[in-house]
């Protein structure tokens, strides 16, 4: 009995509302284009953040990136003669102290940087050729397309072997045997044994390890064929550094840990480097800061938005008002032949409900449309969330609910009386 009422009010409301069909659908126009707003705003917002925080957790959130940095006084310098030496950055102490020294540190692996130019035949890139140990695929895991990655064996036996990027190996290996096949870099032979597919970029202020033409070889290798200097020759100038190495990637045992380890390190590195050329990264530190700033641009965007749902409220309660004023008569006879207070509440809610959630499923689909749009013509990526999409029809249906409130109350108040005489 009770459901068959209610079934009966949401009909009568729905053909109160289509008397006047202009009016109605003008009403829902601003809760369409809030709901909408909101939808697109939060779409817009997580897409803009998303990349960003993907680059991040794949640094791994129980990882730091210790970096060599020149110091900022040799920076200033821009004549180097032939005689000087730039000394600067991590050595092979620091990275022997972080592996045997520290507690809850659970793997650790040293990198060593330089560029060469690649060669098979008669194709020729340039590559960012990284020394290092097994440890790196562990901290910097990517998936592996042909053959393996480094082994411990291949560092004992110090085996001139490389593996390759994928972007590499396209290049250099086009139309040729992959696993197996020797390539020239530099001046020396490596045998290629691996092909693994890699993600470059920038996570906040953090260089992701690895890039787009890598090749990864045992650290000791690369120490004995290109050694621990480096020398760069500009116009009229030569600059000649020496950086025994120049990343130290640590994997902290649980996220507990890594701010406390984090401080330790600074305070050995402090300890044996009497200048400043180093820099310790984070990666937690910078994702929860990511994450804090996701957080309140999307409130920002979310309140910016809902001032056009609060605009959509206020034209239903108008509309809501006005329509008490025009059926005066109709309250007044409902009043008479037994309608209770409740009754006539109950029938105005519903149609401002019926007004805001109307509005608010069509206003989904608008708010849906717009980051398509915004995707397909900008490039800018964008994401629709389950969150983005309910809690701005929540929001739609709570406003008709609020705003009608008023216009419902008012009408029940009406004098039965002074209605019947209203013309």
């Amino acid at each position: 009995m009770r459901y068959a009422r209610i079934v009966r009010d949401i009909s009568l409301g729905i053909e109160n509302l289509l008397l006047h069909k202009l009016r109605s659908f003008l009403t829902m126009l601003g809760v369409v284009f809030g709901v909408g707003s909101v939808v697109a705003m939060l779409s817009v917002g997580e897409g803009a953040s998303k990349e960003a925080l993907d680059q991040i957790r794949r640094l791994g959130s129980n990882n730091i990136i210790v970096s060599a940095v020149k110091p900022a006084e040799e920076q200033s310098q821009t004549n180097v003669t032939r005689s000087q030496l730039s000394l600067y950055g991590l050595t092979y102490d620091d990275y022997r102290r972080l592996a045997e020294g520290f507690d809850h540190i659970k793997a650790v692996a040293p990198v060593k940087l330089t560029r060469r130019l690649g060669r098979l035949k008669d194709r020729v890139m340039e590559l960012r050729v990284v020394g290092t140990t097994p440890v790196w695929f562990q901290l910097v895991p990517r998936e592996v397309i042909a053959g393996r990655v480094m082994m411990q064996k291949d560092i004992d036996e110090q085996a001139p072997v490389a593996v390759l990027t994928e972007h590499g190996a396209r290049t250099l290996l086009a139309t040729e045997a992959v696993v197996g096949q020797s390539i020239r870099v530099g001046s020396d032979q490596f045998r290629v044994i691996g092909i693994v597919r890699s993600r470059s970029g920038q996570a906040g202020n953090i260089q992701v390890p690895d890039q787009q033409a890598d090749v990864y070889i045992p650290i000791e290798v690369m120490r004995r064929y290109f050694g621990d200097i480096t020398t760069r020759r500009t116009a009229g100038t030569m600059e000649r550094e020496m950086v025994e190495l120049h990343q130290i990637l640590i994997q902290v045992e649980d996220t507990q840990y890594v701010e406390k380890v984090a401080a330790a390190v600074e305070r050995m590195l402090a300890q044996f480097h009497k200048k400043k050329d180093y820099q310790i990264s984070v990666p937690l530190e910078l994702l929860r800061e990511a994450e804090a700033t996701k957080r309140r641009f999307n409130i920002v965007l979310g309140s910016i938005a809902g001032i056009s749902l609060l605009v959509g409220g206020i034209g239903i309660m108008n509309i809501m008002l006005a329509s008490v004023t025009e059926r005066t008569r109709e309250i007044g006879i409902r009043r008479a032949i037994g309608a209770k207070k409740r009754q006539i509440i109950t029938q105005f809610l519903i149609e401002t409900v019926v007004l805001s959630t109307t509005g608010g499923i069509i206003g989904l689909g608008v708010g849906a449309l717009i980051p398509f749009l915004i995707e397909h013509f900008s490039q800018m990526p964008t994401v629709l969330t389950l969150q983005g999409v309910l809690l701005p029809l929540l929001i739609s249906m709570a406003v008709g609910i609020v705003f009608g409130l008023y216009p419902a109350i008012n009408a029940a108040n009406v004098d039965p009386i002074i209605a019947l005489r209203h013309e």
